[in-house]
Order: C-alpha cells, then structure tokens, then sequence
C-alpha cells in the first residue's frame, strides 16, 4: 500500500470511521532537471529575502498574509493546525446526491480512503454498501493543506474514493466561449453521431502515453549515443484550416474503418454507415499487427525499460531517504 498522506476518520451520522487517505494515482512523466548546458550542473532555485538579499533557510520561512502595503500578518502552522474545525482530523458528510448532478468541472485530485484498523472494517464496509445500493455520493468537507475543502466520496472497486473539489464560486461561468448560433442541419448531427458510434470503445485501458513513451526512446538513445528516432512523417494539417464538414466527415469514417480493419478497399462515406457487427455485446477486434511492427515495438520497450529501472532505482533511493528520517 502507497504510503498514508493523511489519518483521521469519516463522519458519517453517529457513525465514526478512521481511514488514512493514500493517493490514487501515478505520476509517469518524465521530468527534467534545470542544468548548467556549458558544464551540465544542477541550477537550483534559491530563496532569498528581497530586504537583505540573504538566503533563508527553510527554518526561517514561514506563511504570511498581505493586509496592505508594507504590512504583512505570519500565520503559523500551529495556529492553522489549531484552527477550530470539525475537519481539522474528519471528513464530515453533509449530504448525498445523484451521482448524474455532479458537474465534472469540479472534480480535482482523487484518493483512494483505507479502513484504519479492524474498527474501521465493519462501518467502512456500511458506507460503502449504502453508497451502491443507493447510486447516490456523498458530499463531504475536510481539510487538506492548510484550508477547508469539499469532497465527494465514491465507490470504486469495493474502495471509498475521495474527489477533492471546487466550491461554487472558483468555478468560472463559460458564458460567451461558444461560438455564435450557427445551422447545422439534421443530416450533418445524424452523420456525426454514425461516426461516433464507429469510434466507441468499451474502456480506457487500451491508450497509452505517446508522447512519454517517444521521450523515453530519445532520452535511451542520447544515453547510449545512438541517433534519435526520426519524426513521423506526413505532416499535420495547419491549425485554422477550414475544411468542408461533409468531406472531413467522409474522411473520418473512412479512418475509423480502416483503424478496425473494417476496410477493404470500397470507398466509404457517412451515408453508407452502419453499426459494427457485435459478438456478444461487443465489437470484433481489430487485425492482429504484423511480425515487423511487433519487433519494432519490442526494440521500443526495451529501451524505454532501461530508463524505467534507472526511475525505480532513484525512487527506492528516495524512499530509504525519507524512511531514515
């Protein structure tokens, strides 16, 4: 289990569950150093005072909150972890609600909630059965560095997981971003739902981080002093281009046909568009890639796999770091 960001308990009614909050996901990108290019030193960033131009050490820094020119109050973080909250150490819940009225624009960063102990088990495993049962989440607040924050709470895989999210007003109304009222006929909608149902898919496992993995490869080859891996030819159509709609239309389908291997060599257009034929609920597989695109794709992974251990190995490291102190 990821390492505990957080301890304390969900407020549920009467009902108290301790949990410790552990984060959902991964971060995989690949991230870059500052450097130096003349010698390839690190090129750190400083913190210094803009009085007296000295470094300050991370002892000396502290919070502060500008109430006016040349007047500044600290607050520190005893005062904030002493702020009288109820979800100072708890998630309080304060209400349900159909999971469909919740705007997505407002769902930020998302953590996974572990029972704390085996006096968690039993209430933990209430909620979690009253939130399926139920179809409804659960609207809670809690504090979360160093300022309160409302949260929705929801089942994943038999797990309560916790969506930090924006309150009302940090939510900007989009108001005057569309574009003006324009007509679009009933068989230009029509074609762009066919082509829709040409490109859906049954889940999100099948996609990758492209441009992560081609990163990767140019990193692995600067490493070993190989050349770097050339750009995809064909370039790409310039941004602002107006096309026809019809065409592009046509042309999209005949790409979606083609990506499920579907074409075979007829010419197709929206109009001739129908549904996929279905084995048992779902659409039939794409072709199988040939033996040179998968010894490509291997000579591909290999690479990427000799920087990815250099990754864990300075993970682990850092992990040793911070247990020793």
């Amino acid at each position: 289990m990821p390492r505990p960001l957080w301890a304390g308990a969900i407020s549920f009614g009467l009902v108290t569950i301790p949990v410790k909050i552990v984060s959902a996901t991964e971060d995989h990108d690949v991230h870059f150093h500052r450097v130096h290019l003349a010698d390839m030193g690190r090129v750190r960033t400083r913190k210094v005072c803009e009085l007296d131009g000295e470094v300050v050490p991370q002892d000396e820094s502290g919070k502060g909150y500008e109430i006016a020119k040349d007047q500044t109050v600290p607050v520190t973080d005893e005062e904030l972890e002493k702020m009288p909250l109820p979800t100072a150490k708890a998630i309080e819940i304060a209400a349900f609600v159909d999971a469909d009225t919740i705007d997505a624009v407002r769902i930020s960063d998302s953590h996974y909630l572990a029972a704390d102990g085996q006096v968690a088990a039993k209430p933990y495993t209430l909620l979690r059965k009253a939130l399926e049962r139920s179809s409804k989440v659960a609207v809670a607040k809690f504090a979360w560095h160093g300022r309160e924050r409302l949260g929705l709470l929801r089942i994943r895989e038999g797990a309560i997981v916790l969506h930090s999210m924006k309150w009302p007003d940090e939510v900007r109304d989009p108001q005057g971003l569309a574009p003006k009222v324009v007509e679009v006929g009933e068989e230009e909608i029509e074609q762009g739902l066919q082509l829709a149902d040409r490109m859906t898919i049954e889940n999100l496992s099948g996609f990758r981080a492209e441009y992560r993995e081609v990163l990767e490869d140019i990193i692995a080859a600067k490493a070993d002093g190989k050349p770097l891996p050339s750009p995809d030819e064909g370039g790409e159509r310039k941004s602002g281009e107006v096309v026809d709609l019809m065409a592009a239309l046509n042309a999209s389908v005949k790409a979606a046909k083609e990506s499920r291997g579907e074409d075979h060599g007829e010419e197709a257009t929206v109009h001739e568009m129908r549904p996929a034929k279905r084995t048992g609920g779902r659409t039939a597989p794409a072709k199988k890639k040939t033996a040179s695109s998968k010894t490509a794709a291997a000579k591909k992974t290999t690479a990427r796999s000799t920087l990815a251990a250099k990754k864990r190995a300075g993970t682990k490291t850092a992990a040793k770091k911070r247990s020793a102190s």
